[in-house]
């Protein structure tokens, strides 16, 4: 590996991440931390849509949505993801893919309080991915819900944090003539150690 150097270069590919996205929130203009989250559901027919990375851990990511929306039950069904982050302005990529598992408890708790009391209630009305007669049903939900928990509302039972364990990470970042760098870390499983591999562009 005498030639991944520079911004590839260390022993950890989450210290790697953290040091991407933080550069990449000097330079994206908006949602820096946004990722395109890709699940399969129970026919085997592949799901992607945009959510926000909140946490690059020491072994994983962490992401937070409502249980119930379609790619909650997803993930609860085949108890695996994968996710790729983009950003045009660096010319880099990461991807990652692996098992799942939920966030709960006090780290979910309080990233919850640390959201604006609108969006807290927006997840207590908002019964994600179901059909929607109007936005004016979704706004009288919120009012309603606004009525019931006052100012300080709890996090829903059914809303919470997801977490991917990578077993595959892959940093890309352009080069000339569309001669990319590509580096894939893989491990048979969590526990495991990393291997590391340069790939073709």
């Amino acid at each position: 590996m005498s030639d991944r150097t520079g911004i590839f270069a260390g022993d950890d590919p989450f210290g790697i991440a953290r040091s991407w996205l933080a550069e990449a929130e000097t330079v994206e203009p908006n949602d820096p931390n946004a990722m395109a989250l890709a699940t399969v559901d129970a026919d085997g027919l592949p799901n992607v849509r945009m959510v926000l990375l909140k946490t690059i851990a020491a072994d994983s990511i962490v992401f937070y949505t409502n249980y119930d929306s379609a790619k909650g039950r997803e993930i609860e069904g085949q108890g695996r993801a994968a996710m790729v982050m983009h950003w045009k302005s660096l010319r880099r990529q990461i991807r990652m893919r692996g098992p799942v598992t939920r966030v709960e408890g006090a780290e979910a708790d309080e990233y919850y309080a640390s959201r604006s009391l609108q969006s807290r209630l927006g997840a207590w009305a908002s019964k994600q991915s179901r059909p929607l007669k109007s936005r004016a049903v979704l706004m009288a939900e919120v009012a309603r819900q606004t009525a019931r928990h006052g100012m300080s509302p709890p996090r829903p039972p059914f809303w919470g944090g997801l977490r991917i364990t990578p077993v595959e990470i892959e940093f890309w970042a352009d080069g000339a003539f569309r001669l990319h760098d590509r580096f894939a870390w893989r491990r048979e499983a969590p526990e495991m150690p990393w291997e590391i591999t340069r790939l073709n562009p």
